[in-house]
């Protein structure tokens, strides 16, 4: 198994936009729905492949294209490090003060190794200054533990199946 790394800073509210966020449903909406949910349907399909806004659920970040992933790591605690790095350059940006402690992120990587060791992911969320959220994500790879019959994102050539 090995560990994937993805990183998103944007408005708050495109995080809000579930549309962006979740998969596709595998069955379309059929010509007699109403135009606003076929319209609905529409920009998810368009959007969901291509935005590197965070999917609801972490692991369906292995679903997105290969050209999000912000590092691959083969140990726990090499891609807990990247996550303290993302840390120490985001957090004079954090909104909360809490957060900006500098205490926090060390518990916070230390945690994170744990995590990915024993299999899980890691999504870790902050308000920034402006109106800007950041979500940096981890995510086990070749399976991920809560879906495993997701692939690898660099080992396919053609866009995965939606579940």
């Amino acid at each position: 198994m090995h560990v994937h790394g993805y990183l998103w800073t944007g408005e708050k509210t495109t995080f809000d936009k579930e549309s962006v966020r979740r998969p596709t449903p595998s069955s379309a909406p059929t010509a007699t729905s109403p135009d606003e949910v076929q319209q609905r349907y529409r920009e998810a399909v368009a959007e969901w492949r291509t935005a590197g806004v965070p999917p609801i659920e972490t692991a369906y970040w292995l679903l997105k294209p290969a050209r999000l992933i912000r590092g691959t790591w083969e140990e726990p605690e090499d891609a807990a490090d990247w996550l303290g790095r993302q840390f120490a350059e985001h957090a004079p940006r954090f909104v909360s003060e809490h957060d900006r402690d500098t205490t926090r992120p060390v518990a916070l990587v230390g945690s994170a190794a744990e995590r990915l060791a024993r299999g899980g992911d890691v999504s870790l969320g902050f308000y920034l200054r402006g109106a800007l959220f950041l979500s940096v994500a981890l995510v086990g790879c070749s399976p991920n533990r809560t879906e495993p019959e997701l692939s690898c994102p660099l080992a396919r050539s053609e866009p995965p199946a939606l579940p």
